[in-house]
C-alpha cells in the first residue's frame, strides 16, 4: 500500500483511538465517582501534567526534526544542481572532439536523476532510473578521465574536472541517504501511545460533566491526530500532502540549459 496511505489511515486510527479513550476514561471517572461521591482521585492533576508536559515535548522534537529534514532534502536539490552545473560547465576544459559526447551523456543523466524521483511510488520504474543514472556516471567518469589525460591535455584538466565529477556522484548518494533518514519507528510508537493516554486522562478529568464534553474530546483529539499526520508527513516528503517536488524546478531549469 501506498505510504501517504498507510500515514492517513494510522493517523485517523489515532483520531477513533483517541475519542474511544477519552469515552473510556470517562466511564472510568463515573465509576469512580459512583464508588467514591468525595471525588475523583487525589493527584490525577500531577499524572496529567506529567503526560501533558511529555507529550507537548515528544510532538515539539519530531515536529522540529522533521521540518528541519524536509528542508534539508530540498537544500540537496539545490546543491545537486550546482554540482552537476559545475561538473558540465568544466567540460570546456576538454578536447573539442571529446565534449559532444560528455554533454550529451550529461544530458542522458540529469535525465535520468530528474525521473528517478517523481515516481517513488513505482519501485520498479525508480530502482531502473537510479540504475541507470548510477551506470552513466561510472561512463562520464571512465570517459572523463581518459579524456582528461590524454597527450596533449593540461594537467589542470583532470584537477579541475576530477573533483567536480567525485562531488557530481557523492550527492546522489547523501540524497538517498537523506531521503531514508527518518526518527526511530519506536519515537512514533511512543508519540501514539501518549496520545491515547492523553485522552484517557481527559475524558477522566471531564467524568464530573454530567453531559459528554463530545465537541472538546473531538477538537483535543482532531488537533493531535492532524499534528501527528503532518509530522509523518514531512518525513515523506515525495508521497504525502507536502513536497519537495517544487525544488526539482532547478533541475528542470539546468536539463534546459544544456540544450
Amino acid at each position: 500500500m501506498h505510504l501517504a496511505l498507510i500515514a492517513a489511515a494510522a493517523t485517523t486510527g489515532l483520531f477513533i483511538g483517541m475519542v474511544i479513550c477519552s469515552e473510556i476514561g470517562r466511564r472510568l471517572g463515573k465509576a469512580r465517582l459512583a464508588g467514591h461521591p468525595e471525588g475523583l482521585m487525589e493527584g490525577v492533576g500531577a499524572v496529567e501534567g506529567a503526560v501533558f508536559g511529555l507529550l507537548g515535548l515528544l510532538i515539539a522534537f519530531t515536529f522540529s526534526g522533521a521540518a528541519s529534514r524536509f528542508e534539508d532534502r530540498r537544500h540537496l536539490i539545490t546543491e545537486e544542481a550546482n554540482d552537476v552545473g559545475t561538473a558540465y560547465l568544466r567540460l570546456d576544459l576538454l578536447p573539442a572532439a571529446a565534449q559532444p559526447e560528455m554533454r550529451e551523456l550529461f544530458r542522458r543523466y540529469l535525465d535520468a536523476r530528474i525521473a528517478s524521483y517523481l515516481n517513488l511510488a513505482d519501485p520498479v520504474a525508480t530502482a531502473a532510473r537510479r540504475a541507470e543514472a548510477a551506470a552513466l556516471q561510472t561512463e562520464i567518469w571512465a570517459k572523463a578521465s581518459a579524456a582528461s589525460q590524454a597527450p596533449g591535455v593540461p594537467s589542470q584538466t583532470g584537477m579541475l574536472l576530477l573533483p567536480a565529477l567525485n562531488e557530481m556522484i557523492d550527492i546522489t548518494t547523501t540524497r538517498a541517504t537523506a531521503m531514508q533518514n527518518h526518527p526511530p519507528a519506536i519515537v512514533f510508537v511512543l508519540l501514539a501511545g501518549l496520545s491515547l493516554v492523553a485522552a484517557l486522562l481527559v475524558g477522566y478529568g471531564t467524568s464530573t460533566n454530567n453531559r459528554r464534553p463530545w465537541f472538546y474530546n473531538l477538537v483535543f483529539a482532531g488537533i493531535l491526530s492532524a499534528t501527528v499526520y503532518v509530522i509523518v508527513d514531512l518525513e515523506l516528503p515525495r508521497l504525502g500532502v507536502i513536497r519537495v517536488d517544487a525544488a526539482d524546478q532547478v533541475l528542470i531549469d539546468l536539463r534546459e540549459s544544456m540544450r
